[in-house]
């Protein structure tokens, strides 16, 4: 069940899904089809859930900081800097955190022990 303080992300969710698979210029020929408070919305709402950071600070660097101000308020201006001294420094790409492969075990996981009569 759902809480009724739960935010709404402002754009469909497919949108959101194609941002977060893009690459970053992909993220930036994407973000700009969205309306420019819009924008702002979605980068704040990325930018507050730790899996969408990154993608957050990538959108607020798109953004004007009267738009982010508007959306958020103060933490609209710590976003917007926060954006701009980020887009200097990225280098690789910049939503994806490396996990490591997952491996199957190749022998028996368990060895029965016998009865012994």
């Amino acid at each position: 069940m759902a809480l009724a303080s739960e935010e709404i992300c402002p754009v469909p969710e497919t949108l959101l899904g194609q941002l977060y698979r893009s690459s970053p210029e992909g993220v930036d020929v994407l973000v700009r089809t969205v309306p420019p408070s819009t924008r702002a919305m979605l980068s704040y709402y990325c930018s507050r859930r730790s899996h969408l950071e990154s993608l957050g600070l990538a959108i607020a660097a798109t953004c004007s900081q009267e738009d982010l101000y508007d959306v958020a308020g103060r933490a609209g201006h710590e976003l917007f800097a926060r954006a701009q001294s980020e887009a200097g420094k990225l280098a690789e790409p910049i939503r994806r955190k490396s996990r490591q492969g997952v491996t199957l075990a190749s022998g028996p996981l368990w060895n029965i022990p016998r009865l012994s009569d």
